[in-house]
């Protein structure tokens, strides 16, 4: 397999198509899903370029550094560590955002949770927008590429996320336009104005739930930014809470839900002068996000 080379494979050099038929192969008995997707894009890193351009570099020796290098990501990879960290990357609603193990991987989810708020919005006003727990800044910097007269504050309690979120709003052109916080939301009174639009993909998974999650999420994402350490409600009170001072009247809340999570967070936005609350489903049909509008 490519991990452990044999001699004779070093001094007549492997292909290209060579290298990511070994390398699947290997990475299929690691039990790594799409184990030749993940061949060829770690390969692709390695060789500087994109993917398809390997179909027309089959036949392509690998230099002796290429094969060391190519070696070590996969290693990493069939240690279980994510493609996405490993690549440094990852695409978000057609945008390119940077992504290392300070934050969340960017999944498709939550952009039914962008797309609700973009979708909603009149595209000629001006919005002053929060984003709650920001991460790599996925959900600021796409509303704020899409919304263009608006300013969005992102806010995270980590320090090393907001990094990532920055260098995200550069790389998007953004930059001007979103304003970066760090706090903790549920103890820290930060907000002098209020808002037209709130937004959050807070943590939900339980910590029952937590420790039976699969050792990619659980073992190399952060903790803090995927559970609430109790029942996966804790944040959705804490906003919904204290949302009445920071959520201009008649102006709207959004969050991305855990699977099951809908009648909960419904109830708790109910008990807290909310209405107007919709639910919103995903690709596969599952309630994915809820909005309604602040009745003060």
């Amino acid at each position: 397999m490519l991990i452990n080379f044999p001699a004779k494979i070093i001094i007549f050099m492997l292909t290209v198509l060579e290298s990511i038929n070994l390398s699947a192969e290997y990475l299929n008995k690691k039990g790594i899903d799409s184990p030749k997707l993940n061949a060829e894009l770690l390969l692709a890193c390695i060789l500087s370029c994109k993917r398809l351009d390997l179909y027309l570099s089959f036949d392509r020796p690998l230099k002796e550094d290429e094969i060391q290098n190519y070696r070590e990501l996969l290693k990493r990879r069939a240690s279980n560590e994510p493609l996405q960290y490993i690549l440094g990357s990852v695409e978000f609603y057609g945008l390119e955002f940077k992504v290392n193990s300070s934050v969340l991987i960017p999944r498709q989810e939550t952009e039914v949770l962008v797309e609700s708020v973009i979708n909603s919005a009149d595209k000629e006003k001006e919005y002053n927008i929060l984003d709650i727990g920001t991460g790599s800044g996925i959900i600021a910097v796409t509303i704020a590429k899409h919304l263009t007269g608006s300013r969005i504050t992102a806010l995270d309690i980590s320090g090393d996320a907001l990094a990532v979120a920055k260098i995200n709003a550069e790389l998007n052109g953004v930059f001007d336009r979103v304003s970066f916080i760090k706090a903790d939301i549920t103890n820290d009174n930060v907000f002098n104005d209020k808002f037209d639009i709130i937004v959050s993909n807070p943590p939900y998974i339980s910590s029952s739930d937590y420790e039976e999650l699969e050792p990619e999420l659980r073992v190399y994402e952060p903790k803090f930014a995927l559970t609430d350490y109790n029942d996966g409600l804790s944040f959705y009170r804490s906003i919904i809470g204290s949302a009445e001072k920071m959520l201009n009247t008649g102006k709207r809340i959004y969050f991305e839900l855990g699977a099951g999570q809908s009648a909960s967070v419904k109830e708790i936005m109910e008990q807290n002068k909310f209405s107007k609350i919709e639910i919103i489903k995903d690709y596969l049909g599952i309630d994915r996000v809820i909005t309604g509008e602040m009745n003060c």
